[in-house]
């Protein structure tokens, strides 16, 4: 762009918003602020695509105020905020553990009538699932198919993991054995997230089953799967387990950490 700019050719709106996206993938957002700030200079329009890219590029900065700001600058630019521009601004919440912004953002959208889709609900349920708000993170989970949003693997291994933070071992092995009746496979992260619960839960021998039926599911136990039973087995006084679990890693080929 600067090239061109360079060069005296003329960049049009697709060129900007193409500079700023590419910023955003490469997690450079103050360029992405930049180049968004210069086009009224350049006597180009930002439009809801050069928003977007640069609420992505906030995102993936970690600069959730910053995206927040674009986010309500919107339509005083007469821009209007899509769902794009909300799910990537959820996601900067969710991020950095504002998950009363991420649940706050959430309801606008209802009040403003934009769509909700996966990728919203998701983003939100892993906000309330980092911070451990296990109650929250189930109403939403169960709001989705209300909705008409399906929800899919994400959906229930961010539920999961907000059972475990929350130390619900229950409930995240009922969502984990919940998942084939939605034509759902569980995955590593699933696994391990239900292993570590069991762990924070005190319930070893559970936690060593899940570990022992991941090949059955055709998952590879890894080193955070093993390093979660082993914590099981210690808080349970089973050293010998521990131990076993320790040595079976090098048969598994698993390096220990």
């Amino acid at each position: 762009l600067q090239l061109m700019l360079a060069r005296s050719l003329e960049a049009n709106v697709f060129h900007c918003n193409a500079a700023i996206a590419a910023c955003a993938k490469s997690r450079q957002w103050q360029l992405a602020l930049s180049l968004l700030g210069s086009m009224p200079s350049i006597r180009l329009a930002q439009d809801e695509i050069s928003f977007n890219a640069a609420i992505t590029a906030c995102e993936k900065g970690g600069q959730w105020e910053v995206a927040l700001s674009l986010l309500s600058s919107m339509p005083d630019l007469r821009v209007s905020p899509s769902d794009v521009s909300y799910n990537a601004a959820i996601s900067a919440c969710e991020k950095t553990g504002q998950w009363q912004l991420a649940l706050s953002l959430l309801s606008s959208m209802t009040d403003f009538r934009i769509v909700q889709d996966e990728i919203t609900y998701n983003s939100a349920i892993s906000a309330c699932g980092k911070v451990g708000q296990w109650q929250l993170a189930l109403y939403l989970l169960s709001r989705m198919p209300d909705l008409q949003i399906i929800p899919d693997k994400i959906s229930y291994n961010a539920a999961i993991t907000a059972c475990e933070k929350g130390g619900q071992w229950q409930l995240a092995l009922i969502l984990l054995t919940s998942m084939p009746d939605m034509k759902i496979n569980p995955n590593k992260v699933s696994c391990c997230a239900s292993i570590s619960a069991c762990e924070k839960g005190g319930q070893w021998e559970l936690a060593l089953k899940l570990l022992s039926g991941m090949p059955d599911m055709r998952l590879s136990p890894d080193e955070i799967s093993y390093s979660a039973a082993i914590s099981a087995c210690e808080k349970g006084g089973q050293w010998q387990r521990a131990l076993a679990l320790l040595w079976s890693m090098h048969d598994m080929r698993v390096i220990p950490n």
